[in-house]
């Protein structure tokens, strides 16, 4: 198996498991990562998701040995790269990147497409596409240039260099930066807290800021008075307003 899919009560995990390959994602791989992720898209019970890499890189991208995969680069990456970062940005849950070590080229671009990114100390990022004479993908290019404007998401591209979980953090890339022995629990921490919200309005409230950048501010405000009416008439709302009055924690559906 490529692909480990592991649950903690309302936590999944998905561990990209081929270590001696440092997760480089081949077809194979790639389809395994789909159907995982669209099985915890569809749990009910999973109410949060973390995505890991075993071993010591979280995900080096393509898996450059597999050279047929590249004759139709095209289809390749409209096939089954596009695939991975839809789904994760569709998934009405949240979705964590515990980055272990290397992202590279579409593997930073499955680390950027998640909700929340933690990154060990001693992980590293790349976007190393150009160095093999190929085009950033995955999602890449829509993150760099919102996250970090188009001179400086066009210069890490561009030069491909590597750079450090800190200076992710520093670019805003990275979340939170964690003592690398304490990134699988730091994450399944922060997943349990994000599964342990309102799972209706979480999922409203995801999918309003990731359609932010596609809209105008009145079709925001359109869009933010559409979901509160929905999330006032849904039961976590009711829960949410007794559990204040009672002065408890909620019990959401």
């Amino acid at each position: 198996m490529n692909i480990l899919l592991e649950r903690d009560d309302a936590v999944a995990t998905i561990t990209l498991n081929r270590p001696d390959k440092l997760n480089a994602l081949d077809r194979g791989t790639r389809w395994e990562l789909i159907d995982a992720l669209r099985e915890v898209a569809r749990d009910a019970s999973v109410r949060a998701v973390v995505v890991t890499g075993s071993g010591r890189a979280f995900c080096v991208g393509q898996d450059l040995a597999a050279t047929e995969e590249l004759v139709h680069a095209d289809e390749t990456v409209a096939g089954s790269y596009n695939p991975i970062a839809q789904i994760i940005s569709d998934m009405p849950k949240p979705v964590v990147a515990a980055v272990n070590g290397p992202a590279v080229g579409a593997g930073l671009g499955l680390a950027l497409v998640c909700d929340q990114r933690l990154a060990a100390d001693s992980a590293s990022f790349s976007c190393a596409f150009g160095k093999v004479g190929l085009v950033p993908d995955t999602g890449v290019s829509w993150y760099l240039v919102r996250e970090l404007g188009y001179t400086r998401a066009f210069r890490l591209a561009a030069t491909g260099r590597k750079f450090s979980a800190e200076e992710a953090y520093t670019l805003g890339l990275i979340d939170e930066v964690v003592p690398a022995d304490r990134l699988s629990a730091r994450a399944h921490v922060l997943a349990q807290e994000l599964a342990s919200a309102p799972a209706y309005s979480l999922a409203l409230t995801k999918r309003q800021f990731r359609a932010v950048h596609e809209t105008t501010f009145q079709d925001s405000l359109a869009t933010e008075a559409r979901h509160q009416g929905l999330a006032a008439g849904h039961p976590d709302h009711a829960e949410g307003r007794t559990a204040f009055a009672d002065k408890r924690t909620p019990r959401w559906a």
